[in-house]
């Protein structure tokens, strides 16, 4: 996929304000402000005799930001998650040796990645026993479900 082709698929509107609202949300400037919003509405509790309707300002408030970011947290982490698994595909599928296989694991079922685990245990086990006999473990030895 040519380089023009990704950055265009990735410029929806969404994405652009949801890379840069997390950019800016989680600066240290937006915690100050926040830290100040909070600060600001207890000092004036007193002024307005920590009323129903100032109690229901950082309710209201509060609840309408964790709102919004929950999405924003979301998309941030579905983002990275998608980009982490596309390197650790591609350092597989270049790796010779590697097994194919595991590639797009992410895809599959419960049941089946549980499986494929215990697979690898077996396989850490033996690499375990063969390295107190002396052995090395730096080889790419086929995954035997037997």
């Amino acid at each position: 996929m040519r380089a023009t082709k990704m950055q265009a698929h990735g410029s929806g509107l969404f994405t652009r304000l949801a890379n840069e609202a997390s950019r800016v949300m989680g600066s240290a400037p937006a915690f100050g402000t926040a830290l100040s919003m909070v600060i600001v509405w207890g000092v004036t509790g007193p002024l307005f005799q920590y009323s129903d309707t100032w109690q229901l300002v950082i309710n209201t408030g509060t609840t309408i930001v964790t709102f919004l970011m929950v999405f924003l947290i979301q998309n941030t982490q579905n983002r990275d998650s998608a980009a982490i698994q596309l390197k650790l595909d591609e350092m597989i599928r270049s790796t010779q040796g590697a097994h194919n296989a595991l590639l797009d694991l992410e895809k599959l079922s419960a049941n089946d990645l549980e499986d494929i685990r215990r697979l690898y245990e077996k396989l850490a086990e033996q690499a375990r026993r063969n390295k107190q006999g002396g052995w090395g473990d730096t080889d790419t030895p086929d995954i035997n479900p037997a």
